[in-house]
């Protein structure tokens, strides 16, 4: 049985006691927990600088999404000129977005993202209805999702010409998803350095995708790209459309005010790893999406389920397989930041001096 003195974060105990927490074994304890001058609050450790934490951004930004959704944009969009646009917008919008979440985390220095503004904001009860939500409904069906879109695209090149077998898929998904989360349990510090490693392949998979595409662009010249606004959409509600599939695929720039209390400085961090990330994700997704245009029709693009993969098929020959392999391992490094970020709303609330039994007393 656990000393009633300590208190469990990550699947360990960090004592309240500085001299025991000094002797501690060393793995996410020693990463996550330390304590004040008197030793009587354990709290977490400030270890994450700016390229953790750009890896991070990146790692939940950079998903499947780029490699798989931008049929969306360009659907309803309705030209590849104005799809171009879309992009470059949904980039702004979401780089404005990204500063005002670091205004309020320098201002309210907190992990738990979302969880902590309310709390701060409206009190402990809609933070606590908040965090019932994120935990029960919309971080498990992410998790889900995510899995999934891993699981299915791993095994892929296993199977090129037929369906891949749905049992296998769900099984690979929820084996993915437990480990991750027993390695974020286990050593922290292992989960963001292996972001790192993701951040790298991710950009290096988007990188062979321009790279081919400008090669395709110079031997064709411009030709895909001549009245590039013809057909553009003037419906309000396609625009619109338009603009959600957008932001969706850069959806996760605020995920970085989650791990707050992690940074080594979070009044220079944060914004500086959102003034990195967000700029090279739109210039990385723009020009992703001009040499998909580049190789791919507009029709092709919208009859594909996964363009990354359909441009992989038509342009790399025998090596077609890494694009699959790409949005696997994509999916994989979203899907380990999600877990590891997710998991601060649960000890932001429990950290504190309101916790599920005196919210429910009220």
């Amino acid at each position: 049985m656990a000393d009633p003195n300590s208190i469990q974060v990550n699947g360990r105990y960090g004592q309240a006691e500085s001299n025991q927490n000094s002797n501690a074994e060393p793995g996410a304890r020693d990463f996550l927990l330390s304590t004040n001058e008197s030793g009587s609050q354990v709290k977490l450790k400030k270890e994450l600088g700016l390229m953790e934490g750009t890896a991070i951004i990146l790692g939940i930004i950079m998903g499947s999404g780029i490699f798989i959704s931008p049929k969306g944009v360009l659907k309803e969009a309705g030209s590849v000129g104005f799809s171009i646009v879309v992009w470059i917008l949904c980039g702004f919008l979401s780089t404005i977005g990204a500063l005002c979440y670091a205004e309020l985390g320098t201002s309210i220095p907190k992990s738990g993202g979302d969880y902590a503004y309310i709390k701060e904001a409206l009190g402990p009860l809609p933070a606590f209805l908040y965090l019932w939500d994120a935990n029960l409904i919309f971080v498990p069906t992410t998790n889900a999702i995510m899995g999934l879109t891993f699981a299915n695209y791993v095994i892929k090149p296993l199977f090129p010409s037929c369906d891949v077998p749905d049992t296998a898929v769900r099984l690979i998904a929820a084996a993915a998803i437990c480990f991750l989360t027993f390695l974020n349990c286990y050593d922290v510090k292992l989960t963001t350095k292996l972001q790192d490693v993701f951040m790298f392949s991710k950009l290096g998979a988007l990188l062979i995708i321009i790279v081919a595409g400008i090669y395709q662009l110079f031997c064709d010249g411009l030709t895909k790209f001549y009245n590039p606004f013809e057909g553009t959409s003037t419906d309000p509600g396609q625009i619109a459309v338009s603009f959600y599939s957008g932001i969706f695929s850069y959806a996760g720039w605020n995920y970085l005010n989650f791990m707050t209390e992690e940074l080594k400085d979070p009044y220079k961090t944060l914004p500086r790893a959102i003034y990195i990330s967000l700029p090279l994700v739109t210039s990385i997704y723009v020009l992703a999406n001009m040499a998909y245009l580049a190789v791919l029709t507009p029709n092709e693009m919208l009859s594909s389920e996964a363009i990354a993969v359909t441009f992989g098929d038509k342009l790399l020959g025998v090596f077609s397989w890494i694009m699959p392999v790409c949005v696997a391992m994509a999916a994989f490094g979203g899907l380990s930041v999600h877990i590891m970020t997710s998991s601060r709303f649960t000890y932001q609330h429990f950290k504190g001096p309101t916790n599920f039994m005196k919210v429910a007393s009220r």
